[in-house]
């Protein structure tokens, strides 16, 4: 019984534990899939907000309307950033779920890093989430990170970039045609 034991416990600790991460089929300039690895334990309340959301379907046809080259691409506006609406107002809201505290860490914003968007105050974060282009020392430990990039990082550098104020992405925004959560 002691073996039996001691092997179920080395394969218990040798096999991967399963992670969360999401799948998002982008189009526009754009056009692929890129996966995301979710970090539960650095982030658990964001990750539990951002699988919710996808898994009910929240960021389906959501732009990325803010891209800034050489930083970042924002989306996640569930409330004002669907595709084929008036998208004055995409990036000033959120969804139906409460804002959550700010889960910082020492993980780094570096090219293909995922953080949550927000307000200035630290405590806003929502629905929206922004994946690094590049490096981002200053948002180390200023924002909170959800995730990296596994896979698909040739098409977040291919999304359109923003011509407009602060990046505003104004004419024919790429979109997240649908968002997937995955184990």
């Amino acid at each position: 019984m002691r073996d039996l034991l001691t092997i179920l416990a080395v394969v218990a600790t040798a096999s991967p534990a399963f992670a969360t991460g999401l799948e998002i089929d982008v189009a526009g300039a754009a056009n692929g899939t890129v996966v995301i690895d979710l970090f539960e334990d650095v982030a658990p309340e964001h990750v539990e907000q951002i699988t919710s959301l996808a898994e009910a379907g929240a960021y389906d046809g959501v732009v990325f309307h803010r891209v800034i080259d050489g930083f970042m691409a924002q989306t996640g506006d569930v409330q004002y950033g669907r595709a084929g609406s008036d998208l004055a107002r995409a990036g000033t809201g959120g969804s139906d779920r409460p804002d959550l505290p700010a889960e910082f860490s020492d993980r780094p914003f570096d090219r293909g890093a995922v953080g949550m968007a927000r307000s200035a105050d630290p405590n806003s974060a929502n629905s929206q989430f922004f994946i690094m282009f590049a490096p981002a020392p200053h948002l180390n430990g200023q924002y909170t990170v959800v995730g990296a990039v596994t896979e698909g990082m040739d098409v977040i550098d291919a999304i359109e970039r923003g011509q407009g104020p602060n990046g505003a992405v104004t004419d024919n925004p790429d979109v997240m045609e649908s968002v997937r959560v995955t184990e």
